[in-house]
């Protein structure tokens, strides 16, 4: 971002006060003020946002400036007596009037005393926003059930409670000319690769941008520069004790302000296929659901194109398989109805985001009724096509990533069309370019399908079976951790 032009803070209040009025726009705008005093002989405006701030703590404070004046004083240390006397646990000063403003418009308050070329910022932030609570996205049947919410400085705490080390690190900037979003970078010190740190301010300090309205998602295409490859290249978690988990493997979390989800530094693709309901059960528990859930994302992807090669070239189904359909002739064309009943049902997921709670029930039913047996019975769809593109549906709704079950949605499509239009040579170019894409695809300089590609045998069996705590005692090479011991 550009250096913004810095006014330094004088001794004349009256100048000072009309630059900040200005600036904060004091008189137009209803929810920002400023409240003028005479303590110790000497002018004092205290600048404040309403709605950002704690009332009760602004009137105590108050009430200590006022009681200043009641004490035998020497008038001319006003600066110095009320700086010592205020009783809060985080005074700072400031010398310029945009870090001020910016410390104002943050939700923080700004003191500026006659004859003192210095403002005391005092942090008296009160966010409105929700109460901590499990995410809708990520539950499970045993585990916490505190999540992230909105509020910058509860993640942090919700993170530290987890991890109570002195070497954690919450790294603060603002980002955006106009919104000056904040947003914390959170590491171990002596286990994150510094590399990889770095790279991550570096791409941060280059934003410039009016603002990031959309928070995460925003600061996420700047930060991976993503493009048009439909993968997800970050993770997105609203668990404290999921990206607590990653930062204890060497990590980088990324905070945005006005956000619940934490972005997770570097990815991979198996990172996507990972619930943390899998760490809630026993070590055979745990693999057993990653079986099924890897099962699921398998079908996903290339049930409907199989099945459509085996309807066009019947001649590759053995003789045991001989009996996969279509066992009903229709006058419309197959590769139709799949395409049809596949964006009828991402049509339903679409209209159950927007559909108030309500009536999602309600709606529910109707799609069971219309995509259903109605739609057989017209001769719409074959009772195949209902059949395989539900478990495929079923397949993208096991996906724990939302954002990797849409791409996996989308490659599909595209195999199921060359499969459609090329056969078996289609089939297999379709697989081998969804593969080579992903192979290509890079995460921070981090390869997206390791450890398949490169292969890593021990990382890659710690992907296939869910590992016990005590036999996992080395960090994953991928962070490039300083220190590789988990345990000792």
């Amino acid at each position: 971002m550009p250096e913004q032009k810095k006014t330094p803070i004088v001794m004349k209040i009256d100048q000072n006060r009309s630059i900040m009025y200005e600036k904060l726009g004091i008189g137009k705008s209803f929810d920002v003020g400023c409240r003028t005093m005479n303590i110790l002989g000497h002018e004092v405006d205290l600048y404040y946002v309403n709605g950002l701030c704690e009332s009760p703590v602004i009137v105590n404070l108050l009430r200590q400036l006022f009681q200043l004046n009641e004490g035998t004083r020497d008038d001319k240390s006003a600066f110095k007596h009320i700086y010592n006397d205020l009783a809060h646990q985080q005074v700072e000063l400031e010398d310029t009037i945009e870090k001020s403003v910016t410390q104002v418009l943050s939700g923080l308050i700004a003191i500026f005393v006659e004859g003192e070329a210095e403002a005391i910022i005092v942090d008296v932030r009160a966010y409105p926003g929700r109460t901590p609570e499990e995410p809708d996205t990520e539950k499970v049947v045993r585990g916490s059930r505190d999540g992230y919410t909105e509020n910058i400085i509860e993640n942090t705490a919700l993170t530290r409670r987890r991890i109570r080390d002195e070497r954690l690190r919450n790294e603060l900037i603002q980002v955006g000319q106009r919104s000056k979003t904040d947003i914390c970078i959170s590491y171990i010190q002596d286990v994150a690769d510094p590399g990889l740190i770095q790279l991550i301010k570096d791409e941060l300090e280059m934003i410039n941008i009016d603002g990031l309205s959309m928070a995460d998602k925003a600061v996420e295409e700047f930060l991976v520069r993503q493009g048009f490859n439909p993968f997800p290249l970050v993770r997105y978690t609203e668990r404290p004790d999921i990206a607590s988990a990653h930062l204890l493997e060497g990590h980088v979390i990324v905070m945005v302000d006005t956000s619940p989800s934490m972005i997770i530094t570097p990815t991979t693709y198996f990172h996507h296929v990972q619930h943390a309901e899998e760490y809630r059960q026993s070590p055979a528990v745990g693999s057993f659901v990653r079986w099924i859930r890897f099962f699921g994302i398998f079908a996903s992807v290339f049930l409907l194109p199989l099945w459509m090669l085996f309807v066009i070239q019947p001649d590759l189904l053995p003789d045991a398989l001989d009996f996969i359909g279509p066992n009903e002739e229709s006058t419309i064309p197959i590769i139709v109805q799949l395409l049809i009943a596949d964006l009828g049902i991402e049509m339903l997921r679409i209209a159950s985001i927007h559909t108030p709670t309500p009536l999602s029930t309600a709606m529910g039913l109707i799609a069971a009724v219309l995509i259903g047996q109605i739609a057989i019975d017209v001769g719409l769809f074959v009772p195949e096509v209902i059949l395989y593109v539900a478990v495929s549906a079923i397949g993208s709704y096991s996906t724990p990533s939302y954002e990797l079950s849409v791409a996996n949605k989308m490659s599909r499509l595209t195999i199921l069309a060359s499969a459609a239009l090329f056969g078996l040579y289609g089939f297999v170019i379709g697989i081998t370019l969804y593969i080579l894409l992903l192979a290509r695809t890079k995460s921070l300089n981090t390869p997206y399908l390791w450890p398949f590609l490169p292969f890593n045998a021990k990382a890659f069996g710690q992907i296939i079976v869910r590992m016990s705590v005590p036999l996992a005692k080395i960090r994953p090479s991928i962070v490039h951790p300083q220190n590789n011991h988990r345990q000792r």
